[in-house]
C-alpha cells in the first residue's frame, strides 16, 4: 500500500454535539475550536436557535461541531422546538460533549440534562468550562461528582474564553472520531450559509445593544446578498418583531439604535467576508411570528404542532 493510500485510510470524520444548559459557553467553545466566528455569542441565554455547525480539521481528522440550543424548561412553542432540536443533535452525533459551568456545578438544570442523557448511547466527554473562575479544589470535586453520576470517556477542564485547555480537547475529539473520508472541503469552517450567518450576527448585535429591553420575540432575515463589481457586498436584512412598541425600541430615538446595530454588524461582516459591506436594515412588525411554521424552517427548527 502506498503512503498516500495509508494517509487516506487513516482519515477520521464525525459529528460532535455540544450539550449543556443555556449560557454554559457552547457557542464560545465552538468559536474557539474553529478559530473563527461561526456561532453567535451573547450574555442573553437561548441565543442559539438552530444547529449551527462549525468545522475543524485537526491532523487527519475533520470534526463537525453541532452547537445545540441550550437545554432548558420549555414554555413557548419556540422553546419546545429549540429543546427538541438540541436532543436530536445529541442522538445523531458520533460523540457528545457535555458542558458544565464550573461556577454552577451540578445544579438543577445540569441534573435534568444528566437524567435525559442516560438515553443517549454515544460516547460522552465531560467538559468543565469557566475554570478560571473557580478554585482548583472545587473543580476536582465537581469532576468526581459528575463522573460518579455518569460514565464519561474523558474529562476536560477548559476556559473557552481564554482558550485554556481547548487545544487538548480538540486533539482528543479528533482521535475519538470514527475512520472515514472528510464530508466537507478542508478550508470550509461552517455549513451555515453566509446569508444565515449574517442574520445571526445582526441578531447578536440587537441583543448586545438592547439587553433586557427587547424580549426574544425578534428574528432577522437576510433578504438579499449582492456581490458588486467593486468587490463590495450589499446586504439587505429585515428585523421582525411582534409588536409596534418593539419596533420603536429597535429603531430608537431618531433611528439612533438601528444605526448603531447596523454599524456594529457591518464592521464584523466586513471582517468576515474580507470586503467592504453595505448593510441596510429594516424593522417590521410580524405578529405571532413565533407560531409561523415558515419561520421555524428558516431557522432550521422543526415546528411543534402542539
Amino acid at each position: 500500500m502506498k503512503a498516500d493510500d495509508t494517509a487516506a485510510a487513516a482519515t477520521r470524520c464525525g459529528f460532535v454535539a455540544l450539550i449543556g444548559a443555556p449560557n454554559v459557553g457552547k457557542s464560545t467553545l465552538i468559536n474557539a475550536l474553529v478559530g473563527e466566528k461561526v456561532s453567535i455569542v451573547s450574555r442573553k441565554v437561548q441565543t442559539t436557535r438552530a444547529l449551527i455547525r462549525g468545522i475543524v480539521v485537526e491532523g487527519h481528522a475533520q470534526i463537525i461541531l453541532v452547537d445545540t440550543p441550550g437545554i432548558f424548561a420549555p414554555k413557548r412553542r419556540l422553546d419546545r422546538a429549540m429543546v427538541t432540536t438540541a436532543w436530536t443533535g445529541a442522538h445523531d452525533a458520533d460523540l457528545v460533549c457535555v458542558l458544565l459551568d464550573a461556577r454552577l456545578g451540578l445544579d438543577a438544570e445540569a441534573e435534568a440534562i444528566f437524567e435525559r442523557l442516560a438515553g443517549v448511547q454515544h460516547p460522552k466527554l465531560l467538559v468543565i468550562n469557566k475554570i478560571d473562575q473557580v478554585a482548583r479544589e472545587k473543580l476536582l470535586a465537581l469532576a468526581k461528582a459528575a463522573n460518579d453520576r455518569m460514565k464519561f470517556e474523558q474529562t476536560f477542564m477548559i476556559s473557552a474564553l481564554s482558550g485554556d485547555g481547548v487545544d487538548d480537547l480538540r486533539r482528543a475529539l479528533a482521535a475519538a472520531l470514527p475512520e472515514g473520508p472528510f464530508l466537507y472541503p478542508e478550508d470550509q469552517m461552517s455549513v451555515a450559509p453566509m446569508r444565515h450567518l449574517a442574520a445571526e450576527i445582526t441578531r447578536e448585535k440587537i441583543y448586545q445593544q438592547l439587553h433586557q429591553e427587547l424580549p426574544y420575540q425578534s428574528t432577522v432575515e437576510t433578504d438579499s446578498w449582492t456581490e458588486r463589481k467593486d468587490n463590495s457586498v450589499r446586504i439587505e436584512q429585515t428585523i421582525f418583531v411582534e409588536r409596534e412598541s418593539q419596533r420603536k425600541i429597535v429603531l430608537g430615538k431618531g433611528g439612533a439604535t438601528i444605526k448603531s446595530i447596523g454599524a456594529a454588524a457591518r464592521k464584523e461582516l466586513a471582517e468576515i467576508v474580507g470586503h467592504p459591506v453595505h448593510l441596510f436594515l429594516f424593522v417590521k412588525v410580524r405578529e405571532d411570528w413565533g407560531d409561523d411554521p415558515d419561520r421555524y424552517r428558516e431557522m432550521g427548527l422543526d415546528f411543534p404542532r402542539e
